[in-house]
């Protein structure tokens, strides 16, 4: 699609991806490469093209779909693939991937913007081990980095944070089952408090899990998702708008994915949005996709990834506007319950007008009212009625809540006593495995003094056989000596 004036963009049709015509040289082909759009321009930086890294910065503006280059004025841009870039401050923040540059932990690099000056930006605190093909989230002021592959190719499935305002490193201690350790993953965030990790992979295994880290309790799961099958997947490139998760492209090293899917958080319903044929860029591994909005309409721009042959397209996507939901808050069963109790109530005894366009409920009517005052008084007598059924539900739905919150009560009164019988077993276990480990230590010294004893025992015989030979020696040599005085007396008295 060519350019036609600077509102090309409205012309495209909903949730279809459209080719660009660009002008201006192109860059390089390739793919894990790192992209994030800002103001109306998408800023490509790195990745890899024939196991070669780049290092160029390329920047596209969605306006007049034109490509150009931007030279920095000091510092240098080591080769990369692999990393992951953000906007903050006015600027362009990427940090880890794969670099001849070898270190041993994750360095933070800017690009700023209006100076074109670049640098490495000093971080503290407990550093990460040096990745590749990690997930890199903001998460308000912070950064939060999971996974990937070390430089020895180790997978990972740790939790690091960095504070932007600090430029500080922590890790996090999570609770429930992590992620197996994987890469080329992604990742997003929900409602300002949950992380969702989809796919990637080991070096044997793809994944289609998805998996849900709550950021307030830092605890994980994994929510069954509806709708659309999600087929196993690494390298594929995921962006949100609202509520909406896109997720494009990816691979399994044998074909590309074709689908493009739209994963509603709030509900964890997934829908294919688009499909392509299995060898369009696509359908790629280590593509990008940035989300931009120009006037006010929101794109979806892919751009780079590997499926068979390297790519430098630039492809667009309109999205159709969605129906905007309260996120879901994804919690535990009972609490989930409990919560449904205290919306049903509060629903109740709100005095506001409801919002019932999106339902219909057959047990309600339209009411026609006739305004004579026997009517009225028939119809107040109704309304009394119902407010005497609606008080009734309402006293039903508070004691079930109480009956609830007892539940609850009762179910961490439980998990404490387990929690301390399981620190006593702990304990006891602890003191066993001490005992055992000086048990076994004894045993190794009276091994040792067996074995001492064994040579001694041979010391003894050997030198109980000396002593007879001794003895032996002596009785001969005492017989000798009676022989030989007894012929001396003899030879004296005779």
């Amino acid at each position: 699609m060519g350019s036609d004036g600077q509102n090309w963009y409205l012309g495209l049709t909903y949730d279809q991806w459209v080719p660009l015509s660009v002008s201006g040289p192109t860059p390089a082909a390739r793919y894990k490469h790192a992209a994030v759009t800002v103001d109306g321009k998408l800023y490509i930086i790195g990745g890899s093209r024939n196991g070669r890294y780049l290092s160029d910065i390329q920047v596209f503006d969605l306006k007049s779909l034109t490509w150009s280059t931007i030279k920095l004025n000091s510092g240098v841009l080591p080769a990369t693939s692999g990393h992951n870039m953000i906007f903050w401050e006015n600027k362009l923040l990427f940090l880890a991937g794969h670099s001849k540059d070898v270190s041993d932990t994750v360095t933070v690099r800017f690009i700023d913007l209006q100076s074109c000056e670049c640098g490495v930006i000093e971080t503290f605190g407990k550093l990460p081990v040096a990745r590749g093909g990690q997930s890199v989230t903001l998460f308000g002021s912070k950064l939060i980095m999971f996974g990937g592959e070390d430089q020895h190719r180790r997978l990972l499935n740790d939790i690091s944070v960095l504070d932007l305002e600090t430029m500080t490193w922590s890790t996090v201690e999570t609770t429930q089952t992590s992620p197996a350790p994987r890469f080329d993953h992604t990742a997003a965030l929900h409602a300002d408090r949950y992380l969702l990790i989809l796919g990637g992979c080991s070096h044997s295994i793809f994944f289609n899990d998805l998996h849900v880290l709550d950021l307030e309790m830092m605890e994980w799961s994994q929510p069954q998702l509806q709708g659309d099958l999600v087929s196993p997947r690494a390298g594929h490139a995921g962006v949100t708008i609202g509520d909406n998760w896109y997720i494009v492209g990816g691979g399994d090293n044998k074909s590309g994915v074709p689908e493009t899917l739209m994963l509603n958080m709030s509900k964890l319903v997934v829908s294919v949005l688009a499909t392509v044929k299995g060898r369009d860029p696509l359908a790629s591994e280590g593509l990008s996709v940035s989300s931009a909005s120009l006037d006010g309409e929101n794109l979806l721009v892919a751009f780079g990834g590997y499926n068979g042959k390297y790519n430098n397209e630039v492809y667009v996507m309109r999205p159709k506007p969605r129906d905007v939901l309260h996120p879901k808050i994804l919690q535990s069963p009972a609490a989930e319950a409990a919560a449904a109790s205290v919306r049903a109530a509060y629903a109740l005894t709100k005095p506001e007008k409801l919002d019932l366009s999106e339902r219909e409920d057959t047990s309600f009517k339209e009411v026609h009212v006739d305004s004579t005052p026997q009517n009225l008084l028939a119809e107040i007598s109704a309304l009394g009625e119902q407010k005497k059924v609606l008080e009734s539900s309402l006293a039903d739905v508070r004691a079930e809540n109480v009956d609830l919150r007892n539940k609850i009560e009762d179910v961490n009164t439980t998990h404490a006593d387990l929690s301390k019988e399981l620190q006593s077993v702990q304990g006891q276990l602890i003191s066993e495995r001490s005992r055992c480990a000086k048990l076994e230590a004894q045993i190794a010294e009276l091994k040792k003094m067996l074995e001492s004893m064994q040579s001694i025992e041979e010391e003894v015989q050997a030198l109980r056989k000396e002593k007879s030979e001794l003895e032996r020696d002596m009785e001969r040599v005492s017989s000798v000596q009676k022989q030989g005085s007894g012929g001396a007396w003899k030879w004296i008295t005779g």
